[in-house]
Formats: structure tokens, C-alpha cells, sequence
């Protein structure tokens, strides 16, 4: 049983509380601050309910909020729910503002007040393992340069880094904007072989098409007006290093014809020059657009996909990664409350709920950028959905989904991957089991497990 306690200078309402809720929970019970203090430095309670008047001050709030305060700084995951008269609604909005967890109004209904305990031990489980998480985490992200996950694809999308950066075939890294293509990028270079080398990024859609030739590929002096001396583009730059060209579906048709020769040949020719350079670089590239119909429409070279895609990386959007938002929202969270030095300790309940059900349309920039803006304008311990902008926003309409099994999760998430999978290779079964990372019977037996033709 999880073990509860309560904090109450009434001996009635102690032994109610008690009895209505000894049959689900292992309750304790405290008279004054120095039980309820010695209690929680013992047992580390998860849940504690208290009464704001305590004795010496059983009329006032202020043992109450003492008690508050000294059980948070010993154990500052318990979950406190304040429990107060009808007439004391701005001591319980303090109480939460201090750190308390929720507040709860006498008269004192077990099974309403059953509710909120319950409630208090499923969000401090989740936070709890969370910061588990985080620890594991941070241990891989020093591996993979900063990038953050725990989900079935993200381990797939690490597995993956960790296979190809050894190599010097060409990657393709797609997903939506601010799901962390740049990261991707840089981590392969990192275990790469080339990493003492330079890593050189250039984004092909954020420069005006007639300065990017010049820009990837350099100059000569006199090449064309302003052109004074000669220059070196990004691809020579990365000489022995790696070239990251993002947003690579913005790239003109003009310069996917240069840049297919380079791949071709490792050879280019600045701008203005007839001399053929060697250059060994090796390429990543990353886009956000549909390239699949990008190629049928004709503005990217099926020739140039192939050359630059030997090897695939799919970043999946924030919205599908479940509980890595937490994981991200409270790294970012603990990131800049130490950078800006807040003391701002988490999410409100309602908070939570908003980060797990929001459609994240920007992805994990987004989600960074709305937790940075949050430590820097609240003040509260506990971030609510208005310090994170989400006022008059829709989220997903899906509520959070229905508690399963782990084995049911796991499943859910193979069944979802094989098919989805299986779809983007149009059915061919030695294809999406190289994707996967599974011998072709393996992959079968996957199918037939779950009942898929």
C-alpha cells in the first residue's frame, strides 16, 4: 500500500480521514509540526494532506505554512494538498503558490478527497520517473550531441546514428521543423571518424539563390561584380569534415546538377574558375518537404535523391513521442531555471495534461522556446498552462490515452512502426526489414504475431 499522511490538529477529523481511507491507503497520522517533520524525514512520504491550522497557531495559518515549507525542503517531490475552511481560499492559493501540490475545502468528503490523493500518486509516479529518465538520458545525450528521447522510434533513430557514422555513405535526414535535424546531423559527425574535423552546416533555403552557388561552392576573384578576391565555399570548407546541407529540398535545380558531380566525382569548380579541386567531405543532408513528391513534380533530381539518401534517418514529431515531452519539458525546465537562477520546481497538474495532449505544431523548438519564456516570466514553484502560453489553445483533441500495460505499449508501438513502415516500402518485406534493423524472419514472425497480411 502506499503510505499517506495526514496532518490534523483535530483528533475527529484524524480518525475520519482514517477510517475512510485506511482500506486503500497506509495512513499515518501527525498532530503538529514536529510529528509531521519527524514523520516525513523518516518515511518520505509521497502524499501528505495538512491542515494550515496547526497549534501554536490552530487559528492562524502560520505553523501550518512552516510546516509546509520544511516538509517540501526535505522532500521536495511529496505531493502537499492543503485541506482548508470555505473561508480560506487566498491561504490555499498561497499554500499552492509555496509549493503545495492542490488544495482541498472542509467539510471533507472521503470520496471526493479520495480523487485528489489519487491523483496526487499518479502525477508524482510519472515525476518521479521522469526524473529517472532524465538521468539515463543525460548519460546519452553526451553520446548523441544533445539529442533527447526514450521513445521506440528515437532509440530506432540512435540506433541508427550509431551504425552509419562509423561509414562515409551519404545521409538523409527528414521530419518536420524543430524536430532536431541539425542534432541528428552533428552527433553522426561526432562519432564519425572525420570528428577532429570540421562540421560544416548550410542551410540551402535561407540564402537568396544567386549567392548560394558562390556560397557552397566559392568564387574567384572577378567571377562577378564585388567578387575582389577569391573566396572558398562551404563544400571546400568541409575538406576531411562533414557537409550538413539542410532544407536541401530547397535547393535550385541549377545547383542539384553541380552538386550531384561533386557527389559523383568529389570535384567541384568555384565560381568563375575552370579548375577541377578535389574536395572529401562527407554529406548529410535534411529537409522538411515531401521529397517523394517533390520528385514526381520535378523540382528535385531523382538522380541527386539517390546520391545523397544510401541511408535514411525519420525524425518523428514531438506529438508522437509521448513521454519524451515531459522528459524534454523538464530538462529544458531544470536547464534555464539554473540559467536564469529561478527556483521554480514544475508543472502543475493542469500543465502536464496540456504538454502531453498539445498538437506541438514546432516540434521540440517550440517546446523549448515555450518553457524558457515560462521560467523567465513566472514566479510561482509550479509552471501553469497560461505561464506556457497555452490560454485559448487547442490541444489534441484525443484525451491522454487510457492507462495500459507495458507489454500492451509495446506492442502498440511495434504494430504501429511495422506498419508504417511496411507502407513507405510499399510492402517489399527485405526492404522495411533493413529499415527496422531485423533478418527477413524475424521480420515475418513480427507480422504473423500481430495478425498483419
Amino acid at each position: 500500500m502506499e503510505r499517506l499522511l495526514i496532518v490534523d490538529d483535530s483528533e475527529d477529523i484524524r480518525k475520519q480521514m482514517k477510517w475512510g481511507l485506511a482500506k486503500d491507503y497506509d495512513v499515518s497520522l501527525a498532530a503538529n509540526r514536529e510529528e509531521a517533520v519527524a514523520f516525513v524525514r523518516k518515511h518520505r512520504p509521497r502524499v501528505v494532506t495538512l491542515d494550515l491550522g496547526l497549534p501554536p497557531d490552530a487559528d492562524g495559518t502560520s505553523e501550518g505554512f512552516h510546516t509546509l515549507e520544511e516538509i517540501l525542503r526535505l522532500e521536495p517531490t511529496t505531493k502537499v494538498i492543503v485541506v482548508t475552511g470555505n473561508d480560506e481560499r487566498e491561504s490555499a492559493l498561497r499554500a499552492v503558490r509555496t509549493g503545495a501540490y492542490d488544495f482541498y475545502r472542509k467539510p471533507i468528503e472521503i470520496a471526493e478527497l479520495k480523487v485528489v490523493i489519487g491523483r496526487a500518486f499518479h502525477i508524482q509516479a510519472i515525476e518521479v520517473e521522469n526524473r529517472r529518465l532524465q538521468l539515463a538520458v543525460e548519460n546519452k545525450t553526451s553520446q548523441f550531441g544533445g539529442i533527447i528521447g526514450q521513445c521506440p522510434q528515437m532509440e530506432q533513430v540512435f540506433a541508427t546514428i550509431k551504425k552509419v557514422a562509423s561509414t562515409d555513405v551519404p545521409v538523409f535526414v527528414t521530419g518536420e521543423s524543430g524536430t532536431g535535424k541539425e542534432l541528428v546531423a552533428k552527433a553522426i559527425h561526432t562519432l564519425s571518424l572525420r570528428k577532429e574535423r570540421p562540421f560544416i552546416p548550410i542551410n540551402c533555403g535561407a540564402i537568396p539563390e544567386n549567392l548560394l552557388e558562390p556560397e557552397l561552392f566559392g568564387h574567384e576573384k572577378g567571377a562577378f561584380t564585388g567578387a575582389h578576391v577569391r573566396s572558398q565555399g562551404k563544400v571546400e570548407y568541409a575538406h576531411h569534415g562533414t557537409l550538413f546541407l539542410d532544407e536541401i529540398g530547397e535547393l535550385p535545380l541549377g545547383l542539384q546538377v553541380k552538386l550531384l558531380r561533386f557527389l559523383q566525382e568529389k570535384v567541384i569548380q568555384r565560381v568563375g574558375g575552370r579548375e577541377d579541386i578535389s574536395v572529401d567531405a562527407r554529406v548529410v543532408s535534411a529537409t522538411n518537404v515531401d521529397i517523394a513528391k517533390a520528385i514526381q513534380e520535378g523540382s528535385f533530381r531523382e538522380d541527386l535523391f539517390y546520391r545523397t539518401a544510401v541511408i535514411t534517418i525519420h525524425l518523428p514529431p514531438l506529438r508522437e513521442r509521448g513521454n519524451d515531452i515531459l522528459l524534454l519539458a523538464n530538462l529544458f525546465l531544470r536547464r534555464f531555471s539554473e540559467g536564469h537562477n529561478k527556483k521554480i520546481k514544475g508543472f502543475a497538474p493542469a500543465t502536464i495534461e496540456q504538454l502531453l495532449n498539445f498538437d506541438w505544431p514546432g516540434n521540440v523548438r517550440e517546446l523549448e522556446n515555450r518553457v524558457q519564456r515560462a521560467v523567465i516570466m513566472g514566479d510561482a514553484p509550479f509552471l501553469e498552462p497560461s505561464d506556457l502560453g497555452f490560454d485559448g489553445e487547442s490541444v489534441v483533441t484525443a484525451t491522454a490515452p487510457a492507462i495500459m500495460t507495458l507489454k500492451e505499449a509495446r506492442d502498440s508501438v511495434e504494430l504501429d512502426l511495422i506498419s508504417n513502415v511496411l507502407r513507405e516500402q510499399g510492402g517489399n518485406i527485405a526492404k522495411a526489414s533493413q529499415v527496422l534493423g531485423v533478418s527477413r524472419p524475424t521480420l515475418y514472425d513480427l507480422m504473423k504475431k500481430h495478425g498483419m497480411e
